[in-house]
């Protein structure tokens, strides 16, 4: 099996680090010339550094021209803020929760900071392509959006983009010619950052992106979901990310601890985490981590069982090999010769 690299840490709520795709493959692109790229941004991504005070919130905004196939694709990450991408030219896959879908020019994708996703599968194809990450100041479906001080739209306008994007998660949209024009101009504004009035031109570009993906939006926009945004779906996303996650199952996870992850107390917490489980909190942590060490036991064979149960989370080999004998019926060394024994 392959090692899979620690990626960067992008960000941290209520002691989650949220990680994100190293971009690697992407500058590597860049340094070959294989693509064209411009971009700017405040963190992490590739692209010309923004002062703090300018146009907060921005973590990227930019574009790429891939005149031919690729040999590599993006990783599966979430990002720190709403992602809206606009693919121009070209046919791209793009991979949203699991799902894979083949973007058209003129597709419109929106990504919310809990969706993983991806573009490429494994390659991007050739195309040009636009993009904005804009934090908003959520990370979890309940909490309320912050939109950033240079967004100008009228506040029942704003209110109303806010539902839009909050209450209905379908990734895939069409563009309009508005929303065309508003990329294209970002693009060229991206191209000359550094002139006089470039950040007038900027904040003016963006809002109207905003305005246009609001028209676009109510003019195709499904039935809202109320549903998408409750304190329990937050809590149902954090537990499958946890099951899924052997990272955070190693973290030295407190019932405080997974409680605050959420936003709530530790009352609420258990009941949503009965309610959807039918396990309590501790109950269920400890079957995740468990069916993480049995799957690393089925298939790391040359690996120690008490590499494994720390890794997963377990404080001690002697408390592991309780748990598991409990949950599987029997010790981990003869579970793992059980297991190998039907591989041969």
């Amino acid at each position: 099996m392959a090692q899979v690299l620690p990626r960067p840490p992008l960000y941290r709520d209520g002691g989650q680090v949220y990680r994100i795709d190293s971009c690697g493959p992407q500058r590597a692109a860049v340094a070959a010339g294989k693509i064209k790229f411009h971009a700017l941004t405040h963190g992490h991504y590739p692209g010309a550094e923004l002062p703090p005070n300018v146009l907060p919130g921005v973590t990227s905004l930019g574009h790429w021209d891939a005149w031919a196939a690729q040999d590599w694709g993006l990783e599966d990450h979430r990002n720190e803020g709403i992602e809206i991408v606009f693919l121009e030219t070209g046919r791209m896959p793009f991979i949203v929760d699991g799902h894979t879908l083949a973007l058209e020019p003129g597709d419109l994708t929106i990504t919310r900071p809990w969706q993983l996703h991806r573009l490429g599968d494994p390659h991007i194809g050739p195309g040009r392509l636009h993009w904005l990450i804009l934090d908003v100041g959520v990370r979890r479906p309940s909490q309320a959006w912050q939109w950033p001080p240079w967004v100008m739209l009228e506040a029942s306008d704003l209110e109303e983009l806010t539902d839009k994007l909050r209450l209905n998660e379908q990734p895939v949209w069409r563009s309009t010619p508005e929303i065309a024009h508003n990329f294209a101009e970002l693009a060229q504004c991206v191209e000359q950052h550094g002139r006089t009035r470039i950040v007038s031109r900027l904040t003016v570009h963006l809002n109207h992106l905003l305005l246009s993906l609001l028209e676009a939006l109510c003019a195709q926009c499904r039935r809202a979901d109320s549903k998408l945004i409750t304190r329990q779906r937050t809590v149902d996303l954090f537990l499958k990310d946890l099951a899924n996650n052997p990272a955070s199952l190693a973290e030295p996870w407190t019932l405080e601890a997974l409680a605050a992850q959420c936003g709530m107390g530790l009352t609420q917490f258990g009941e949503h985490c009965h309610s959807l489980t039918n396990l309590s909190p501790k109950q269920y942590l400890i079957r995740c981590r468990l069916e993480q060490a049995a799957r690393c036991l089925r298939e790391e064979q040359r690996r120690s069982i008490t590499s494994i149960a720390l890794d997963c989370g377990f404080a001690s080999s002697q408390y592991f090999a309780t748990t598991f004998r409990r949950r599987f019926g029997c010790a981990p060394l003869a579970w793992r010769r059980l297991k190998s024994a039907k591989l041969r």
